[in-house]
């Protein structure tokens, strides 16, 4: 058999980014109550594994919400030291009080440790069981049911299952399996396997849904059959495993007028959306890569400058100030009072998972002002900040790279 020569061999494929997991949640806390009886917490460690607690306080209000509270502090900080999941419930099955009158332990738990190669360990306590998709159809959880003699009765439920490319996990509390309940509709609540329909019909629609939507929608559909007054708290949360999404922005000039095509072929890169965030970035890249750049002067903002369009970008804005604006509105989230580049961009990172910045260090003189807002920092301490944010209250993965 011949060799094929250099000329016939395939190139070797680009390395396929490795699945994100998605995680979202939501809740409502019980009409009339201040406070939410059900936690939910999650954490993205170093490795790309997510863990995640959703605990319900027995009862509602502030005695539900100490309860609840103090076993998903202690559920995180064990996973976070990395103790077996099996011990750390044993552990917290043996710290929970239990309630004299009702004899039952003063809080229920779900948690979940999942790798981003898809292997998942569950430990359940008298949280509706979590349900497995595979599209819009439930996969079976094989799991182990095991108690220990000072339990007096109480039993735990241990799983561990893979998931893939596409799939989702679902659980909630029983705020959401017991809606409806006492209604001629759903006199006993509308139960797991009505959730369960819902959600598959929610699916079916939109495969791409995003977790927070389903979430939100399982909650928002228990609150209705609760006679639009939520009867009970109720938390919905989700892992999904998927595609990352992926964005790219340039912000700044390189420093060495040299690397200028290099740092604009960034934002040609296939499935990435791309951000320009300033004005001289922007001519940049509309320049290296022989493209047209418009500003149209239409639905002005007085707090946000005017924003640009290069065909083949997603987002064009100007700079400092623009991206001063996204981390107010990423620190103080609320109803937005108008459309404009700045809660464009927000919006785009929410919806990213991965962000990459490349930031260019040449010096703008317009930012060495002495007589500009103190907010007006250098370019490279604003990206931090922003990245910062994103990291710690989004939990988004982001990479900041200078040139």
């Amino acid at each position: 058999m011949s060799t094929p020569s250099p000329e016939q061999e395939t190139p070797p494929s680009a390395p396929l980014p490795p699945p994100f997991i998605e995680v979202d949640w939501f809740n409502r806390h019980k009409f009339r109550k201040v406070c939410s009886g059900d936690i939910f917490l999650s954490e993205r460690q170093k490795d790309g594994s997510v863990v995640a607690v959703l605990t319900d306080g027995l009862g509602s209000g502030q005695q539900a919400n100490v309860c609840a509270s103090l076993t998903a502090t202690m559920a995180m900080e064990y996973m976070r030291a990395k103790i077996d999941l099996r011990r750390a419930a044993t552990l917290i099955m043996d710290a929970l009080p239990i309630c004299p009158e009702r004899h039952i332990t003063y809080s229920t738990f779900t948690m979940v440790h999942a790798s981003p190669e898809g292997e998942v360990r569950m430990i359940e306590y008298e949280n509706p069981p979590a349900v497995l998709f595979n599209g819009t159809t439930p996969q079976p959880i094989p799991r182990t049911h095991y108690a220990l003699p000072r339990w007096e009765g109480r039993k735990l439920s241990y799983a561990t299952f893979q998931m893939k490319l596409g799939d989702r996990l679902f659980f909630c509390s029983d705020g959401i399996t017991q809606a409806g309940l006492g209604t001629d509709g759903y006199p006993f609540g509308q139960g797991l396997e009505e959730v369960i329909t819902w959600l598959q019909e929610a699916i079916d629609i939109a495969p791409d849904v995003d977790a927070h939507v389903l979430c939100k929608g399982a909650a928002d559909r228990a609150t209705r059959l609760d006679g639009g007054r939520a009867g009970d708290d109720t938390t919905a949360a989700m892992l999904y495993y998927r595609d990352p999404r992926l964005t790219q922005m340039l912000t700044g000039c390189p420093f060495d007028r040299r690397q200028d095509a290099a740092f604009a072929a960034l934002a040609t890169q296939p499935g990435v959306q791309t951000i320009i965030s300033g004005g001289s970035t922007a001519d940049l890249i509309a320049r290296e890569l022989n493209r047209p750049i418009d500003t149209p002067l239409i639905a002005l903002d007085p707090e946000v400058p005017a924003g640009s369009e290069i065909p083949g970008i997603e987002l064009v804005t100007e700079g400092c100030i623009t991206l001063s604006k996204v981390i107010e509105l990423l620190r103080e989230p609320g109803p937005d009072v108008r459309v404009n580049p700045a809660t464009k961009m927000r919006d785009l990172l929410l919806k990213s998972d991965r962000i990459f910045i490349d930031v260019g260090t040449a010096i703008n003189p317009a930012h060495q002002d002495p007589n500009l807002p103190v907010a007006l920092d250098i370019r490279r301490n604003i990206v931090k900040d922003l990245a910062n944010t994103l990291q710690t209250r989004y939990f988004k993965e982001v990479e900041i790279r200078f040139h």
